[in-house]
C-alpha cells in the first residue's frame, strides 16, 4: 500500500478528520518532514507507550495514580461520574469539579449493544464501601442513552445510602428559546428553581 494513502486513512479515522483534511494534514507534514512529521511519530510512540487508564478513576495519565486521584486537594467526599476521559477533561478544563471522578466507560445503549455488564460499576461500588465518599454526582450526557443510564445507576447506588445528585439541564447561558429543542425546553422548565 502507498504509504501517502496509508497515512491519510489513519489520519482520517480521527475526530474531526475526513479523507480532505487528512490529506491537507499529510501534505503539510510531508513540507518539512525533520520539524512536524518525525517529532509527531516520535510524540505518538512516547504516549502510546507510557498512558494507561488510572486504576482508581479510568482517567488517562502516564502516572498511577493519575494526577487527579492523586491531587491531595480534591475534596474526596465528591465523585463526579462521566461517561469517558474526554468528559472528565472538559470539567477539568472549565474548573468546574474540585473533587474526584469515575469513568463509566460509556452509557447503556441497547441499540451499540452497551450492556451493565460493559459499565465501570463495580469499582464505584467498591469505591464507596471503602468509605468516605459522601456524594455520588451523574454527569452524563443528556441523551436518551444518558437518562437510562442515570435511571439505572440510580437504583444500583440507592442502596449503598450516598446521595446521588446530577447536572442540571435546561437551557446555556446565551442560548434563546427558539433555537432549542423541545427536550431541553422541557428539562429547562422541570429543572426550574426559586430566584
Amino acid at each position: 500500500m502507498d504509504p501517502i494513502e496509508h497515512l491519510v486513512g489513519l489520519l482520517s479515522k480521527l475526530p474531526g478528520f475526513g479523507r480532505r483534511s487528512a490529506r491537507r494534514a499529510v501534505l503539510k507534514m510531508l513540507m518539512h518532514p525533520e520539524q512536524t512529521m518525525l517529532p509527531l511519530a516520535e510524540a505518538l510512540r512516547d504516549t502510546a507507550a507510557a498512558v494507561r487508564p488510572c486504576p482508581v478513576c479510568g482517567n488517562l495519565d502516564t502516572r498511577t495514580p493519575c494526577g487527579v486521584c492523586r491531587d491531595a486537594q480534591r475534596d474526596r467526599g465528591l465523585v463526579c461520574v462521566v461517561e469517558g476521559v474526554a468528559d472528565l477533561w472538559a470539567l477539568e478544563r472549565a474548573h468546574a469539579h474540585r473533587g474526584l471522578y469515575h469513568v463509566l466507560g460509556g452509557t447503556l445503549s441497547a441499540l451499540g449493544g452497551i450492556g451493565p455488564e460493559d459499565l465501570s460499576v463495580q469499582p464505584l461500588l467498591a469505591r464507596i464501601e471503602e468509605g468516605g465518599v459522601e456524594e455520588i454526582i451523574l454527569a452524563l450526557p443528556a441523551t436518551v442513552d444518558g437518562a437510562t443510564t442515570v435511571h439505572w445507576l440510580t437504583d444500583r447506588l440507592r442502596p449503598t445510602g450516598v446521595p446521588v445528585t446530577r447536572l442540571a439541564q435546561g437551557v446555556p447561558m446565551g442560548g434563546t428559546l427558539d433555537l432549542l429543542d423541545e427536550g431541553t425546553l422541557t428539562a429547562a422548565l422541570r429543572s426550574r428553581r426559586a430566584v
